[in-house]
């Protein structure tokens, strides 16, 4: 069976970031074939080899241990070996299996709701592009027959080195003091950052509350606030006299930051802010996020690509082959992706060219207290910018 026809049979196809759709699609087959079938791609470009760790991780989504299990099947049926890591952050997953020089796997519908669901694939180098995927598709995959029995069950206890090494990638760099004295509330809702933020806050040495923690998954989209959501940032900031309130999609790799009123800032705004913060100097971003990026003159040079991370990830790729440096991008959603390593006071914040929820909000929140000025006086500095964004809802996809 070729990836390419049981796409089309399945209606399970890729989409900006990984494979997608709804949770009755995405059965064991399906899933264990996609896998399969990027194991294949990576090995026919030398990537992995027999026998390599294939790192796992999911968002906390009621569909995704199934797959997790699939996946992890698909793996071990493979030749390679199957580490699952938890229900983990998007970026926590890459960058661990990075550090590796290996391939992961993330399952994670993201922001969209809990009817769907998605695979993100991941190379050792990063994400996989738009030439994988047309690799991937072209590959031909061979399903067990009759088809075993998968439960998720099956998955082994969690391997605890890729939370710690997420935490300690914040920790180290930016120091235990940094946010000395501030007071953050973290909305947790069902997004799969919830410990892990609120941890590395405390670490930094913020005051947390936590906020609104849900069993049932909720579908946070950062580029489309919920008016609910708008009104909660607006009541919990009136309430607690917070300094920030924080807080992630359902696979933290998109920011939902709201200043000290509570309004949320939009995810475009915060990405120049987390660029500049870093000192960046040439900075890739879609043709949605609004102009302020250019407008700013903060950056050397500033390109626009399509939407989707892959092109922005290609982007960034051609800007260090032509020896620029200091590279980074950002999508309108607020996702930071860091392609050159930064360096400050001695310590090292390595490149992870995916989106990351947890820079941004660190860089913002840090940003503010470093200059004694509260959120909306960062974003109040930028040239002003009139943008707005939301999604259509129950849109038929045929």
């Amino acid at each position: 069976m070729k990836i390419d026809q049981l796409m089309a049979d399945s209606g399970v196809g890729f989409g900006t970031s990984g494979a997608r759709g709804s949770v009755e699609a995405m059965t064991n087959p399906v899933c264990y074939a996609y896998t399969q079938g990027f194991l294949q791609a990576m090995q026919a470009q030398s990537l992995i080899a027999s026998g390599a760790p294939v790192f796992l991780a999911g968002d906390l989504r009621p569909s995704t241990g199934r797959i997790l299990a699939a996946v992890a099947r698909a793996v071990t049926d493979g030749g390679y070996r199957p580490v699952y890591c938890g229900r983990l952050p998007s970026p926590a997953i890459a960058f661990h299996a990075m550090q590796q020089g290996a391939a992961s796997i993330m399952v994670t519908g993201s922001h969209i709701p809990d009817d769907r669901n998605g695979i993100k694939f991941n190379r050792p180098d990063g994400e996989i592009l738009k030439p994988d995927e047309a690799l991937i598709r072209e590959q031909s995959v061979t399903l067990p027959e009759p088809f075993p029995a998968i439960d998720e069950h099956d998955l082994l206890s969690p391997d605890p080195a890729a939370e710690s090494a997420y935490l300690a990638r914040y920790r180290n760099f930016f120091g235990p003091d940094c946010l000395q004295g501030m007071r953050v509330g973290v909305y947790q809702h069902s997004g799969v950052a919830r410990d892990q933020l609120v941890d590395i806050l405390q670490a930094l040495g913020a005051g947390v509350t936590p906020l609104a923690r849900s069993e049932v998954f909720i579908p946070v989209d950062t580029e489309a606030i919920r008016a609910e959501d708008i009104e909660l940032g607006r009541k919990w900031a009136a309430e607690q006299g917070f300094d920030a309130i924080v807080s992630t999609d359902g696979d933290a790799d998109r920011p939902l930051i709201a200043n000290e009123h509570g309004e949320w800032l939009r995810g475009d705004i915060v990405g120049v802010l987390c660029a500049h913060f870093l000192g960046i100097k040439t900075l890739v971003t879609p043709v949605s996020s609004n102009t302020v990026v250019e407008a700013c003159g903060w950056f050397d040079h500033v390109y626009r690509t399509r939407i989707g991370s892959p092109y922005v990830i290609g982007r960034m790729n051609q800007a260090l082959a032509a020896g620029e440096s200091s590279v980074a991008g950002y999508e309108a959603n607020g996702g930071f992706l860091l392609a050159s390593d930064i360096e400050r006071d001695g310590q090292i914040l390595q490149a992870l060219p995916t989106r990351d929820a947890v820079l941004p909000i660190l860089t913002i929140l840090i940003g503010a207290h470093g200059q004694n000025c509260p959120v909306s006086q960062l974003v109040s500095a930028l040239p002003p910018r009139y943008t707005a964004s939301d999604r259509l809802k129950n849109f038929p996809t045929d």
